[in-house]
């Protein structure tokens, strides 16, 4: 099925992990993808695995002067977008006690400052019938112990798809948000936790999930293409959980 032929996407964070599911599955329905990641070498990593519809820009979605940059980079590949997929993320995790401005500072201005500015700059390459969407997370609906920063900015970026969606009404353009809950990821490798203590938080949360797996990648690249695509045309300002019931069946 080609559900995106001759069709342009903006993935943040589109190296590894969700992102980089979503690229691969936007390319293989007929799809150009444009990816950000922080670093020339997993940029370049990623193009030789997607292919000839992949094109990488390095981009920090922390740094802002990055984000008033991409807007410009992306015109170099297109004019118009039909998809954003504002993904490039992660989480770190401490008690009240412990959690410094340093840390504050940090989730906030990639989850949310990020987040924010990214929509901000692209919007205008967004055609009439594009789609936007936002990664949020199951976090924002359970309270979890030593995520109080993560979990804040997670609401924040939950809170732009309906002002985002009222907003973007008007030209068009569809926003939602894609919830995940656990996924395979290397998203434990920014929290400080070294290569044991992460292999044992996952051990010790699979038996927590109603599958008693942590999901694919693709999984959410798909929830993320139909979100993009005509068969959901009718949905708009909404968020899709995709945890296998983790947060409603605690």
């Amino acid at each position: 099925m080609q559900r995106f032929n001759d069709k342009f996407a903006l993935i943040t964070g589109g190296t590894n992990g969700m992102g980089y599911a979503t690229a691969r599955q936007f390319i293989s329905e007929g799809g150009t993808a444009i990816i950000t990641g922080r670093s020339e070498k997993t940029v370049n990593q990623a193009l030789e695995s997607l292919g000839d519809r992949a094109l990488g820009i390095v981009s920090n979605a922390g740094n802002i002067q990055d984000i008033f940059l991409l807007q410009e980079q992306v015109k170099k590949y297109t004019a118009n977008l039909d998809l954003l997929f504002v993904n490039a993320g992660y989480g770190k995790f401490a008690s009240i006690k412990d959690v410094d401005e340093g840390h504050f500072d940090e989730l906030f201005n990639l989850l949310v400052k990020g987040t924010f500015f990214t929509v901000q700059q692209i919007l205008p390459l967004m055609r009439e019938g594009s789609v936007l969407i936002l990664n949020t997370s199951v976090v924002t609906e359970m309270a979890v112990e030593n995520f109080s920063i993560y979990t804040a900015a997670k609401s924040a970026v939950q809170s732009f798809i309906k002002t985002f969606a009222a907003e973007c009404s008007v030209k068009g353009i569809r926003v939602n948000g894609i919830s995940p809950g656990y996924i395979k990821t290397n998203s434990f490798n920014n929290t400080g936790l070294s290569p044991d203590q992460i292999e044992g938080a996952i051990q010790s949360i699979i038996p927590t999930i109603p599958f008693k797996r942590f999901g694919e990648p693709a999984e959410i690249a798909h929830a993320v293409l139909f979100l993009a695509s005509s068969e959901a045309s009718y949905i708009h300002g909404t968020e899709l959980t995709v945890d296998a019931g983790f947060s409603t069946t605690r």
